[in-house]
């Protein structure tokens, strides 16, 4: 059993182009010793976003605190509340952004997949 409190994780700013305003708290990684699925925190400023991407990893979400919008593989733009979950396929399209005036947060866990860490997305064959 490993115990790690959030506050002693640091948060990363994602500086990749297309996101803005949005820090991830590593809380479990393959550097961890977690070889197979990875826990991370999430915040956006007011107004912070990430870029419209897709990724090989499918993606769980879970809304925490603030407001957000997700923009599905189709483009619509979906609210999203404290409470609720969202499900992205591998390969889907799709955006978070705060559309609060306070800061949002939520819970992303993903499986780390062959050449991947659990922290950048793994990579594509012929990558």
């Amino acid at each position: 059993m490993n115990r790690k409190p959030i506050a002693q994780v640091e948060p990363v700013e994602m500086k990749h182009e297309g996101f803005k305003g949005m820090f991830a708290r590593y809380l479990w990684t393959a550097i961890d010793g977690c070889p197979h699925y990875a826990m991370r925190i999430m915040e956006f400023e007011p107004g912070g976003h990430t870029s419209y991407h897709s990724h090989l990893e499918e993606h769980e979400f879970y809304f925490l605190e603030g407001e957000a919008a997700y923009v599905d593989g189709e483009g619509n733009q979906i609210t999203v509340s404290p409470g609720d979950g969202i499900y992205c396929p591998p390969d889907e399209p799709h955006q978070i952004k705060n559309v609060g005036s306070t800061r949002m947060k939520m819970i992303c866990t993903i499986p780390i997949l062959p050449g991947g860490d659990g922290k950048t997305p793994a990579p594509r064959s012929g990558a």
